[in-house]
Formats: C-alpha cells, structure tokens, sequence
C-alpha cells in the first residue's frame, strides 16, 4: 500500500476540483450523503461511455438512497461537457489534469497500450459514506454489471445503517 492511498474506513480529505455545468465541486459539501466516486481513463471512449451509461441507467436507484455520483478523469471540463452533453448523463464529471485526485486514490498506474507502456487510469471506484468514509474500492473495473454491483453494496450499506 503506498503512503497516499486511502484505508478502508478512513475519512477522505476534503477536495475541491472543477466540474461540469459550471460547477466547482467540494466533497464536504455532500458530507450527509453517500458518494461514488469513479475514475476513468479517457471521455468519449467506448468503454468509459459504456461505464458512464451504465452509471446514467442506475442514477434514480442512487438518488433514491440518498447518493451522489462523480466520474473523474483527466480530461479538460470542455472535453467532459461534451461527452456528458452528448451521452445525457445526470451526475457531475470531474477534471483532474493535474492528477491530485488521482494520486490521492492512487489509480494511476502503468498499462500496456499496443504494445508500450503508457502511465494511465485504472479504472477504479470509490464508494464514501456520509463524512466522506471510504466504504469499499473496487480496482481494476471491469465495466459489464459494474454499476450494479456497486449499487448493491451501497444497498447492503444503507440497510444496515436504517
């Protein structure tokens, strides 16, 4: 585990980034609420779209058990308005250019893309609960029954908390 990483039920830092639809987001703004937090490697490539509209068809299930959802890449906020605009998601992309987010939940890793190595996104996400604690991790995504095994741990954890 490298010194940046987050341990399970520990409170994430507080942090600021920049958003879609003109917004400037702040994790303790959404303290009281649970908190997915999903990173990925690039806008507008078929499995990132298919993450995010697996996200998008979910959306209401979240909202109803009082969750927020984030994606977060390094991609520029023009290049996420575009991609959220084109795809109609619901919920906030982030941008991280300079790779604070992604470092303080250390998903930057080496990947082999055709034959070289490139220093990447895994895809990853982060499950927070109300205080921003960090409930459970999943790296390594793969994106089929993704977003459903992620609401249904969110489930689990709502239900033991009512």
């Amino acid at each position: 585990m490298t010194a940046n990483t987050i341990a399970l039920g520990q409170a994430v830092p507080d942090f600021t980034a920049s958003a879609t639809d003109n917004q400037t987001f702040t994790l303790s703004s959404i303290h009281d609420q649970y908190v997915v937090l999903y990173f990925y490697p690039k806008d507008s490539t078929p499995g990132c779209t298919q993450e995010g509209l697996a996200f998008s068809a979910q959306h209401a299930a979240f909202t109803a058990l009082n969750c927020s959802i984030v994606g977060i890449s390094r991609d520029s906020v023009r290049s996420h308005e575009n991609f959220k605009t084109k795809q109609q998601f619901p919920f906030l992309l982030l941008s991280d250019p300079e790779e604070q987010l992604c470092q303080l939940f250390d998903v930057i890793k080496m990947k082999n893309m055709y034959g070289k190595q490139v220093r990447g996104i895994e895809r990853s996400t982060f499950l927070l609960g109300p205080g921003g604690i960090l409930l459970h991790e999943w790296r390594k995504v793969k994106v089929p029954g993704h977003a459903e095994a992620v609401l249904q741990i969110l489930t689990q954890h709502v239900e033991a908390h009512s």
